[in-house]
């Protein structure tokens, strides 16, 4: 009996054994660092290494990654390993990130703390720009959209608020940044959502800024300026000029979807005037008239041709009308020179 007993503990001993060298002959999933710190700027960071033991190439597709904010498999190429990229929120915050292969999970811990850079020195903090293509893209077709329903709305049916040119974009910003869902919906003149992402590094309110979107004063961004009244909801057409917006080009050919045309008529009451760029290629604008003598003015949508040959020369968006301010672009669009 001893013996039967015996024999049973050194196969038992053999089949531990053997699972243990199994499971070290096994590739495992190893990432350095473990824990780390990163801006909350709403961007995608390298932030950490990934390798498998055993020197195996990693097959990103046999990796799973939870976490609430968005992460991804760099390949390896010849001059760095394979990383993790983790697209940063833009609010302070840890998050917990469980990376595993073949079942085995490993832990990545992420600190994402306040950060106050404005790259450009225009105003806008980082974490307000889009810094993915698919982010631009996708608040490009929403903030056209949104310019083009309006223009297919009776004056009584427009939103409230929308009383002159630089309400009209402020509105349609504002309603670009949203989350895109069934209660948003339900606060718009429209029946069904466009099929159109929205964009995933934030959603209004949720930043920093809360609901003050848009930059009144001068000078590169600052920390006490989340408080100190440097960002509101309302900004004049002026103001969405100087401190919201970036030249691009006298050139309206050189445009794109969204951009913006900014005037400036000196014999007029309210001098300052703006436009939306909308169309697959441009090629539409829509902008409000402002009041109209005792009237509340409306939204207009004509194409660019026919803006170009407007029979009052003030309102040609050509290099030679010095009335025409240009093409602007949102301070949240601007990207690095190529």
């Amino acid at each position: 009996m001893n013996r039967a007993i015996a024999l049973l503990l050194v196969m038992l001993a053999a089949i531990i054994a053997l699972i243990t060298w199994q499971r070290s002959a096994q590739p495992h999933l190893a990432i350095s660092p473990r824990e780390l710190t990163l801006p909350a700027d709403g961007a995608p960071h390298r932030a950490a290494q990934i390798r498998l033991s055993q020197n195996k190439q990693i097959e990103s597709n046999n990796i799973t990654i939870t976490g609430h904010a968005p992460a991804r498999i760099l390949p390896a190429t010849r001059d760095a390993a394979a990383a993790l990229e983790i697209q940063s929120p833009v609010n302070p915050a840890t998050e917990r990130f469980i990376l595993k292969y073949r079942g085995a999970p490993v832990t990545l811990v992420a600190h994402f703390i306040s950060d106050n850079n404005d790259r450009f020195s225009d105003g806008t903090p980082d974490f307000l720009r889009l810094h993915t293509t698919e982010d631009r893209s996708a608040f490009r077709r929403w903030f056209t959209t949104m310019a083009d329903i309006t223009a297919t709305l009776p004056t009584e049916h427009l939103p409230h608020e929308i009383d002159d040119c630089a309400a009209l974009l402020r509105w349609c910003y504002r309603n670009a940044l949203h989350s895109h869902d069934e209660t948003w919906l339900a606060t718009m003149p429209m029946e069904t959502l466009p099929p159109i992402p929205s964009i995933t590094q934030y959603a209004y309110p949720f930043t920093p800024l809360g609901s003050n979107l848009f930059r009144v004063t001068s000078g590169a961004y600052a920390s006490d300026d989340v408080s100190n009244g440097s960002f509101t909801q309302f900004a004049d057409a002026k103001t969405l000029w100087q401190h919201n917006t970036f030249f691009v080009t006298r050139d309206v050919r050189t445009a794109q979807p969204g951009d913006l045309l900014f005037y400036r008529q000196l014999e007029q009451n309210s001098p300052f005037h703006s436009m939306i760029l909308t169309g697959p290629t441009h090629n539409w604008v829509v902008y409000h008239t402002g009041p109209i003598g005792t009237g509340p003015g409306e939204i207009r949508r004509v194409t660019l041709n026919d803006l170009l040959h407007h029979p009052d020369t003030r309102w040609r968006p050509v290099p030679e009308n010095n009335n025409f301010l240009g093409v602007y672009r949102w301070n949240i669009l601007r990207e690095e020179p190529r």
